[in-house]
């Protein structure tokens, strides 16, 4: 009867992220030419310059339409601040073509971002119909910002796309870096031995 009542040990395996096989399962975000040619062109720089300005100027415009939303003022601000976000939008959406080709040798749909570019292909139309609704007053003042919040619930969405499969390029390169820094040291010490 004692024996029924002794605590079972928690044979359960805590869970540390994806495995180190499960890593090796998935195809490398880049092969080794096409990370010699991403670290070699300048339009990574120019990527990596405005994907911040790209961000900084969606919190300021997101503040904006919200401001207009709870108190009715500011939406030639807001507008304008739409607008702009627009504008950095289509300037990074062309310079990732431009860093796409000369990495993957295709402007788009690259595989090793398809569904990153699938998905930026609704937030570019999202952005695009605002302008046009703006510029052809389709929509009244309080649906063009219940559209422009669409529109970046989107890019949201879209950046953590990215931010997630350049984490895993990064763990990835990470990994290959460790396994051949070890590699050397082994063959090193066999000879040593032999």
């Amino acid at each position: 009867m004692g024996d029924k009542l002794a605590p079972m040990p928690d044979t359960r395996t805590p869970f540390a992220g994806p495995s180190a096989s499960a890593r090796k399962s998935r195809p490398p975000l880049y092969t080794p030419q096409e990370r010699a040619r991403r670290d070699g062109t300048y339009w990574t720089f120019v990527q990596g310059i405005l994907a911040p300005i790209q961000f900084l100027v969606f919190l300021g415009s997101l503040g904006f339409v919200l401001r207009y939303l709870a108190t009715g003022e500011g939406l030639e601000t807001a507008n304008n601040s739409v607008i702009a976000k627009t504008l950095v939008l289509y300037t990074i959406m062309i310079t990732g073509c431009i860093w796409e080709k000369v990495v993957f040798g295709r402007y788009l749909f690259a595989p090793a971002f398809f569904w990153e570019d699938v998905f930026s292909m609704l937030v570019l139309a999202l952005h695009t119909a605002y302008l046009a609704a703006l510029s052809q007053g389709w929509l009244s003042s309080r649906e063009l910002m219940y559209l422009a919040l669409t529109a970046y619930a989107t890019y949201a969405i879209n950046a953590g796309q990215f931010i997630l499969k350049l984490r895993a390029a990064r763990l990835d390169h990470e990994e290959k870096l460790r396994e051949a820094s070890a590699a050397p040291q082994g063959a090193d010490m066999g000879a040593a031995c032999a």
